[in-house]
């Protein structure tokens, strides 16, 4: 998939532009990661821990995967601003658009609950959970 490409103009000068080959696929795979990360930040402001890894670690790869795509997102988004002076297309249903909202307001919560625990409970807990660690 090409994500990047190079846009001709009319008076044949080049320049540097961002196109999305799918937008509807990235803004439905933004969505879902966000509120994979919302949800996960949820259960770690109300417990303290983050969510179990769950059976052969499927619960905690999602996981992983998702906070991974949202900073992706962000990254995009920003990479987009920079080169073009705008965020990302809104897309068909302005679903791109939400996903890049989403997805912020998903690192928003993510900075709050950060502080938050620190806060509340006086740590961070582990990616990995430790033996003996706080979180099981």
């Amino acid at each position: 998939m090409h994500i990047f490409k190079l846009l001709a103009q009319e008076d044949d000068e080049i320049q540097e532009g961002v196109t999305i080959e799918s937008p509807t696929l990235l803004g439905i795979s933004g969505l879902i990661a966000s509120t994979i990360v919302l949800y996960s930040e949820s259960v770690l402001f109300n417990t303290g821990c983050g969510l179990p890894a769950g059976p052969f670690g499927l619960v905690g790869a999602v996981e992983g995967i998702s906070y991974l795509g949202v900073v992706g997102l962000i990254g995009f988004s920003l990479y987009t601003k920079i080169k073009t002076g705008s965020g990302l297309p809104a897309g068909p249903g302005g679903i791109l658009g939400a996903a890049e909202g989403v997805a912020y307001l998903a690192a928003l919560a993510g900075i709050l609950v950060l502080i938050a625990q620190v806060t509340n409970y006086g740590y961070i807990p582990n990616a990995v959970p430790m033996e003996g660690g706080m979180c099981k």
